[in-house]
């Protein structure tokens, strides 16, 4: 089944594996108002569908995301300049993206081959999960046309997930991070050729779609949490709260009953 977007492409499949394609291969999925817009669109049908359980996000084309689309920022060969208040509310859209994916329920496996720069490195950084193609290539780019390089969440995710270190040279020079290096870094999980990607998202989705829907979103609530946990007592305490709600699911059950019979659990969402 496929979800109607000019510049997306959405599929699901049963089990809850939905497919989440940016579609603009003509300008390297560069974000244009049209895609800012769907994107919110589809992220906002996401809180509340059931039956979605995992994203996996990717770009069409030669790369995954170019960033911002200067070209439709610009009139008559100027760029334009909007007021303070307009500006800003612009910028809290594009930034409310990354808020949305940590939201949702759905774990994110973002699927990079080619570009990911500016907004499209912010969207593949805030992806629960990050798997490269060897073509990779990702940056933030803001600060190489006259920004901060410290945008849509890039200075809370990089430092988080590489360290400080690391995520200062890539925040302060604006350089590509290659897909070796990325590996090297953490800042993604695997690397593989581009032409294996879309199998390598599959059996990443494949493990995580086999456990109980409650567990998966409990895990994604607890570990952005931890994120943030001031101390190891809040973290345990987090923990401890998700256990036991888990703890009076059906799927509890079925998942102990699987386990003694040695067999696969079937899990319902109950």
């Amino acid at each position: 089944m496929t979800d109607a977007y000019e510049t997306l492409l959405v599929s699901r499949e049963p089990g809850g594996l939905v497919w989440c394609t940016l579609n603009r291969p003509q300008a390297l999925n560069a974000m244009s108002p049209k895609l800012v817009d769907e994107l919110h669109a589809f992220l906002d049908a996401l809180h509340d569908d059931t039956d979605a359980r995992l994203v996996i996000l990717r770009g069409a084309g030669r790369g995954f995301c170019a960033g911002l689309d200067l070209r439709e920022q610009a009139s008559g060969g100027a760029v334009v300049r909007p007021t303070v208040s307009a500006s800003l509310r612009g910028q809290h859209k594009i930034a409310e993206l990354v808020i949305k994916m940590r939201r949702v329920a759905q774990p994110f496996i973002a699927l990079v081959h080619g570009a990911a720069a500016g907004g499209g490195f912010a969207l593949a950084l805030a992806s629960d999960i990050r798997i490269a193609g060897e073509s990779a290539r990702m940056n933030a780019a803001f600060i190489r046309i006259g920004l901060g390089a410290c945008d849509i969440g890039a200075s809370y995710f990089l430092p988080r997930i590489v360290g400080a270190s690391v995520a200062s040279e890539l925040l302060l020079t604006g350089n590509f991070i290659l897909a070796p290096r990325a590996l090297a870094t953490g800042l993604v999980s695997r690397v593989v050729p581009d032409a294996e990607l879309e199998k390598a998202g599959r059996e990443m989705a494949e493990a995580i779609l086999r456990n109980s829907p409650v567990g998966v979103r409990l895990t994604k609530d607890c570990l952005n949490w931890s994120l943030d946990a001031p101390t190891l007592e809040a973290a345990i305490a987090m923990e401890d709260r998700n256990q036991i709600l888990a703890s009076q699911s059906g799927d509890f059950r079925e998942g102990v009953r699987a386990f003694l019979e040695k067999r696969a659990p079937k899990y319902t969402g109950a």
